[in-house]
């Protein structure tokens, strides 16, 4: 034990954690990809944090002007420092909360407006427990009955806006109806999409608000140089994606890409077999010939999935498809399709500077308090020792919350909770091969490179873990008596 706390746990190894790698779900060889496809909004270009107070704003406005909410929301402004990617919204409790792997929620992150909901109430609106029941958490796409998954970056003023018009209406005592506040809110966020003012906002400054640029180039052209064929699927209508891509890479952008096809309607493009193809000119127009091959150079707008591989050919684990979106990008291409994944999380950067720090810090602390205790424990039924480890114990518990604020004061890691991994990074395990803060992080491994998933043991297979040896875990009183069964 000395030797463990001491030798073979220094606490430097908390500092390899790269913020730049790439990290494997399961087993994946680059030597064996042929074919690379990408999402645009947040995979193929990064946006500025910069981005959602603007989004945030337009849709409040919307929601005063055209849905004639009370002027009293116009007081809010966008907090950047609220929500995190990954939460569930129930509807009709106008409850915001983190739900862990295995359906609970996380004491002391559940919210409604911009107020937390004391354990016990919680506990209370369902039934006398932390469980979320299946059923209502059952939809594909993250969308239950009643409760709402917020999957991806856009989403985190959509969180913002709907806990300040909760509570407004709740400050204010007036009546309202969960579902239709819900709902305007949705509308108003939808809005700003569809209006494109969005795209007005970062066509009209690309320096403030695209990110990574000349690395999205880099990685392209490195990719088409080795021989690599490349497509683009985006829900993003094409003078905005065209736009873009010339800024970041430039003129002859689509010289990179076998196959463009913009406004393609994810996710239903990867389940509907109904819509077809539609070239565009090269001013945007929509063409009526049929569509029988997908040729380099040209642009399509909306089409399916079955249509894609039955022109290409592009089909199992020889293509790899980069989204940022665990649902609308890749959970349907993974299970139904065959293809390979990649996530891009940019939120992976942050948390592992986090982890980074916030482990050296524990792992000095759990030194000291192993130590004292290795030289004054004799055996676990010493009182003194109990005492000790009760101190302890008190200490992690209380270094827990301050790790929890180290990431979000609300809600604390997008990854994890106390003990268990977050529903989001459930679903980001099932749905990713690989996953990844920005796509530059290709530039730092081979092309031939073969990645394989940390084997880390199952409950049963680690000989030892330190919270059952601090809790005493490890001593399993009837053992010698339950002998002679077998």
């Amino acid at each position: 034990m000395r030797r463990l706390v001491h030798d073979l746990l220094p606490p430097e190894v908390c500092s390899l954690l790269n913020p730049a790698a790439i990290y494997a779900n399961n087993e994946i060889s680059l030597r064996d990809v042929e074919v690379y496809g990408f999402d645009y909004d947040y995979t193929l270009a990064q946006y500025a944090d910069a981005l959602h107070p603007e989004i945030f704003s337009a849709a409040r406005d919307i929601l005063i002007e055209h849905y004639k909410y009370p002027e009293g929301i116009r007081k809010y402004d966008y907090d950047p420092s609220f929500a995190i990617r990954g939460l569930h919204y129930d509807i009709q409790k106008s409850l915001l909360m983190k739900i862990d792997a295995f359906h609970y929620v996380q004491l002391g992150t559940a919210y409604r407006g911009l107020q937390p909901v004391p354990d016990e109430e919680v506990i209370d609106l369902y039934g006398g427990t932390q469980h979320i029941p299946l059923y209502q958490m059952s939809g594909f796409y993250g969308k239950g009955p009643s409760i709402k998954q917020f999957m991806d970056i856009f989403s985190l003023p959509e969180m913002a806006l709907l806990s300040c018009v909760v509570d407004h209406f709740l400050g204010h005592g007036l009546d309202f109806d969960q579902a239709h506040l819900y709902k305007d809110v949705t509308d108003a966020i939808r809005d700003v999409h569809v209006k494109g003012l969005m795209y007005q906002w970062i066509e009209q400054d690309m320096e403030k608000y695209i990110l990574r640029g000349d690395e999205t180039f880099a990685v392209l052209s490195r990719l088409v140089a080795h021989g690599k064929q490349l497509f683009l699927i985006t829900n993003s209508p094409f003078s905005f994606v065209d736009k873009g891509m010339r800024h970041m890479v430039g003129p002859d952008w689509r010289q990179l890409f076998d196959v463009v096809i913009v406004q393609a309607d994810k996710p239903s493009f990867f389940t509907d077999r109904r819509k077809p193809f539609r070239k565009l000119d090269e001013k945007g127009s929509l063409q009526w010939d049929r569509i029988t091959r997908l040729e380099k150079g040209k642009i399509y707008r909306q089409g399916n999935l079955f249509d894609f591989l039955r022109l290409t050919e592009w089909r199992g684990p020889r293509v790899l498809y980069f989204g940022d979106h665990l649902y609308s990008d890749l959970a349907d291409i993974m299970l139904r399709h065959g293809w390979r994944t990649g996530a891009i999380i940019p939120e992976l950067e942050r948390e592992i500077r986090i982890i980074n720090t916030e482990q050296y810090m524990h792992s000095l602390t759990w030194q000291q308090a192993l130590t004292g205790l290795l030289e004054r424990m004799q055996t676990y039924q010493d009182a003194e020792s109990r005492q000790v480890l009760a101190a302890w114990m008190k200490e992690r518990q209380e270094l827990r919350c301050i790790t929890k604020a180290l990431f979000n004061a609300q809600f604390g890691s997008i990854f994890r909770t106390f003990h268990n991994p977050t529903y989001f990074s459930r679903r980001l395990v099932r749905f990713s091969d690989l996953y990844m803060a920005s796509l530059s992080c290709l530039l730092n491994y081979r092309v031939d490179f073969t990645f394989y998933p940390r084997r880390t043991p199952l409950q049963h297979e680690a000989p030892l873990w330190m919270d059952q040896l601090c809790t005493g875990c490890m001593k399993t009183p009837f053992l010698g008596d339950m002998a002679h069964i077998r």
